[in-house]
This record gives structure tokens, sequence and C-alpha cells, in this order.
């Protein structure tokens, strides 16, 4: 017997947010891409490159939402499509340390190499596309929190601001001193960076398709608040996950004598799970105590 059938969409409502910061770093990208290929500058065609992840990831998370809302026409997916959503999420992992093992190995490759630094249309360009970058993020900021595909958007645009402000650092470092060092330095701190940051997103994800229990719900405080509901003498079965990002769900046996108290259980669980526990939607089975069976499987 289900409750709670009311789902939110986390990141269904900044989905502009993705369009506009997709529209963006799309346009930049072309611009530094042209400026990279007409100046022959490594370091433009390099962060043209972190552009291009910051692309993809934007784009897959905005195809991500899309499928996320689109209506099941096969019958097959019973719980709609949201997982799409946290594949998005994955992909931005995968790119995000693809990144960082890119910098970390050109930053091992330059060391011993004699510093070449153009600090004119490089440094112009890296600067506009540092602006463009943070400007992204002040877009992507608020949704971060609320969504992991936004998040995964987020954290990679991160780690484009963050390669990018490194490389005019790191330029102007080496053409003031004529250090290659700071190149290396720097470039290794980046990649460090977002490998942190790619790791920590990526336990997140693994979570979900995991199915753990979601993060800040304890689920022996979960069993307990149902079990010490009138007329409620047992709970068994309880699963909780993430379906999504701010949809969390339950499905759980209540044990009862009372015949006549079905309805109040399920709405007293119901309310219960939704408002003290942010479960958006539960699956609930009330049985009489002289059922058996249900409470024989060990998962």
């Amino acid at each position: 017997m289900g409750a709670g059938h009311g789902h939110g969409h986390a990141a269904g409502k900044h989905r502009w947010r993705l369009a506009v910061s997709f529209t963006l770093i799309g346009g930049f990208f072309v611009v530094e891409l042209i400026f990279g290929l007409l100046s022959g500058s490594l370091a433009l065609l390099s962060d043209a490159g972190h552009m291009a992840a910051d692309v993809v990831t934007l784009g897959a998370a905005l195809v991500a939402t899309r499928i996320a809302t689109r209506p099941d026409t096969t019958g097959r997916r019973s719980y709609g499509s949201y997982r799409a959503e946290i594949f998005a999420s994955l992909l931005a992992v995968v790119l995000m340390l693809g990144v960082a093992g890119y910098v970390v190995a050109e930053a091992i490759g330059r060391i011993g190499e004699p510093a070449e630094v153009s600090a004119g249309p490089m440094l112009i360009v890296g600067a506009l596309g540092l602006a463009v970058n943070v400007v992204a993020l002040l877009l992507l900021r608020s949704g971060a929190s609320e969504s992991l595909n936004v998040k995964g958007a987020y954290l990679e645009v991160v780690a484009d601001t963050a390669g990018s402000a490194g490389v005019i650092v790191a330029g102007v470092l080496v053409a003031a001193t004529g250090q290659l060092f700071w190149d290396t330095a720097v470039a290794l701190a980046i990649g460090a960076f977002v490998a942190g940051r790619a790791i920590s997103l990526g336990r997140q994800v693994f979570a979900v398709l995991g199915q753990h229990v979601p993060e800040g719900i304890d689920a022996a405080a979960v069993a307990a608040d149902l079990a010490a509901i009138d007329d409620v003498h047992d709970v068994h079965d309880l699963h909780l996950w993430t379906l999504t990002s701010g949809m969390n769900v339950a499905t759980a046996h209540l044990v009862t004598a009372d015949a006549g108290a079905h309805h109040a259980v399920l709405d007293q669980a119901r309310d219960l799970l939704r408002h003290r526990h942010g479960v958006a939607h539960a699956t609930l089975q009330v049985e009489p105590a002289d059922h058996r069976g249900c409470d024989e499987l060990n998962w």
C-alpha cells in the first residue's frame, strides 16, 4: 500500500541555470579554441580542453534533467528515469578525474623544459575565461546543494575555474622569475584539487547507485519512530534509499494487532516519514500480528 506519492525534482527547477551556464561556457570554448589555434598557445588549447569537458558535463546534465522528467511509454520504468541524473553525475566524476590526470601528466612532462610564456593574448583570453567560469559558478552554486546532477556540473566548473586561475598565476610567476618550477607546482596542486573533488562526488554517486541509506537519515531511528506509532507492534523489512537528489524512498512492513487501525497507522507513518525524516515516497504494508512469511527474508 503506497503513501506519499508527491515527488520533488531537485534538478528540474535549476535547469535554467544549467542552460545559461552551458551557453556561456560553450560560446567561450569556441572563442578560446580559435585563439589557441591562431596563436599556437598550448596553454590556451589546454584550457580549451578543460572547457570542452565543462561543455560535455553541462550538456549531459541538461539532457539528464530532460530525460528524468520524460514520461515512461514502455511500462518498464516503474520508478521513471530519475536515475539519469545520477549517471550524468558519474560522467562528471570520470571527466574530472581525466582532467586531473592530464594536468598532473602535463606538469611532470614539463619538468626540465625551458619556460616559454606568451603574456599577451594568452593571459587576456585566460582572464576572460576565468570570468566566464565565475559567472557559471555563481549560477550553479545554489543548485549544487540540492542536486547531485547540478553538483557534478558545478564541481566540473570549479575545477576549470581553478585551472584557469592557476594557469594565469603560474604564467605570471614564471614570466617574473624565469623559474618553471612555479608552473609545475601550481599544475600539481590543481590536479590534486580536482581529484579530491571528484572522489568526494564519486562517493556520493556510488552511495546512491548502491542504494545506501540516504545521508542524514538514521535507519535505526526511523524504525524506532515507526514502532512508536499507536497500534504498531513491530517493524520489519525496512529499506531506505535515494532515487535521485531530493527523492528519498522507503519500504516497510508494519505489524498491528488491530485490523481497524490500518488507515490511521498508514496516515501517521506517511506523515512521520515525510516530515520528520524527509522521505518523499514510502510504500508501506500493514499486516496483522498473526501473519507469517515476510519476516523470514534476510535482506
